[in-house]
């Protein structure tokens, strides 16, 4: 088998865990990341490319021989790099402009699987011009509901409302505040549904398909789960909720049918397909599909797999995908955030960061928001670190301890950070 060089784009913890995977792999030769952190640096060669800047892009990927091309954040397939890549000859694992719409246009997403009975909450959509029509019906409507912004929001585009002057609010604040930008130029108001959300990956090259281990992420800022929506403040895998049973139900009402319905539509997904699912007595429903591997739940996804990952990942690329080279160890994994206190509003950054040494088997440290100044690594963002531990065997227990064991020995001025991270699993067992 040829050895591969390979470029993966993104700087934040999601894509220090695809490097710290890929690095692993026995079908590497060379690894890039542009840009990378601090955390990627002894994992490959971290360059700096302006996404943006085509010519140099395409020029990199040629001088350096590049078989493939991971594009790890949305916003890079949002716009259309991988159009661009495999324009120029070049490989690239994420969906095409077309196909990423799947996450960047909510009202897109719900009408594909209004079409084609993909079973997803009931929805109504506004545009700005219409806010009349959303108040009314807010007023007319049962609660609670959710409101979405239709386009991309880093993971904070959802408001939860109780009652309709929350949910007048909600509309006020971003058609009128803005709070969301051209992201809320129009909304999504869904029913809310009861249950418990889990995550699962499916690894495709636009046909058939590879579901990785389940994973649930904990979007609010507060333990037992309060205060405001974030992009993610820890994760664990496998998710005790999802049982194979239920993953071949997943398979069959959601991941199929949808990934067919994206070919009817000429929009053929190669990538991975993230599916946000709720779970409840009725079965399996689609909260939100992403077009990449979400974070944090990659960080502890990740290390439930052992095989060749940059061989799946090529394999999708290529249109087609290898089954047998990658699969779930048997273990599991807990990653909890270390934020900057503040966060997902005002923050402040620039904070030396204490603890980045620290050894125990089975614990990465992965950085998310972070830079190298003088020999000191410093806090640059609102979630700074995913110290992440695995347990070999599936005992979420022994990884969540290991995983805040490591969180004693690591500090930076206003770390914050959930106590409760994985719980929800703990008290399924």
């Amino acid at each position: 088998m040829k050895k591969k060089n390979v470029l993966l784009i993104g700087s934040g913890g999601r894509e220090h865990a695809l490097a710290y995977k890929i690095s692993l792999s026995n079908s590497l030769n060379k690894l890039f990341i542009s840009p990378g952190n601090p955390g990627t640096i002894p994992l490959g060669k971290n360059i700096s490319i302006a996404i943006n800047d085509t010519t140099v892009l395409i020029d990199f990927c040629a001088k350096n021989k590049i078989d493939l091309v991971v594009v790890g954040p949305e916003q890079p397939l949002v716009d259309g790099i991988a159009d661009t890549l495999k324009a120029n000859g070049f490989l690239v694992f994420g969906p095409s402009i077309l196909a990423a719409e799947i996450e960047s246009r909510k009202s897109f997403a719900k009408g594909l699987m209004k079409k084609y009975s993909i079973p997803t909450a009931d929805y109504e959509e506004f545009d700005s011009c219409e806010i009349s029509d959303a108040k009314r019906y807010l007023k007319e409507s049962s609660y609670p509901l959710v409101i979405k912004a239709d386009g991309l929001a880093a993971g904070k585009g959802v408001i939860i409302c109780s009652t309709p002057a929350e949910a007048i609010k909600a509309v006020d604040e971003i058609f009128v505040n803005n709070i969301f930008g051209v992201s809320g130029s129009k909304i999504i108001i869904e029913k809310f549904m009861l249950g418990e959300e889990a995550s699962v990956f499916a690894v495709t090259d636009g046909e058939s398909f590879l579901c990785l281990p389940s994973a649930q992420d904990h979007k609010r800022i507060g333990d037992n789960d309060t205060g405001k929506n974030t992009g993610g403040m820890g994760a664990y895998s496998p998710a005790p909720i999802i049982t194979n049973l239920l993953l071949e139900d997943i398979k069959r009402t959601i991941i199929s049918p949808v990934l067919k319905a994206l070919n009817l539509e000429g929009r053929k997904f190669i990538g991975c397909l993230y599916a946000g699912l709720m779970i409840n007595e009725s079965g399996p429903k689609v909260v939100e599909f992403n077009c990449r591997f979400g974070d944090p739940e990659t960080q502890a996804v990740v290390l439930t797999l052992s095989g060749d990952f940059l061989q799946l990942l090529f394999s999708a690329a290529s249109g087609c995908l290898d089954m047998e080279c990658c699969s779930y160890n048997g273990g599991s994994a807990v990653c909890v955030v270390a934020a900057s206190n503040g966060y997902p509003d005002q923050y402040e950054k620039g904070f030396e960061i204490k603890g980045l040494d620290y050894k125990e088997e089975g614990v990465i440290i992965f950085h998310s928001g972070t830079r190298e100044l003088d020999g000191k690594v410093l806090t640059n963002g609102g979630r700074v670190l995913g110290v992440t531990a695995f347990s070999e065997s599936l005992n979420i227990t022994s990884a969540k301890e290991k995983a805040y064991k490591a969180l004693d020995h690591i500090n930076f001025k206003d770390i914050y950070f959930r106590k409760d991270i994985a719980d929800k699993a703990l008290n399924k067992i």
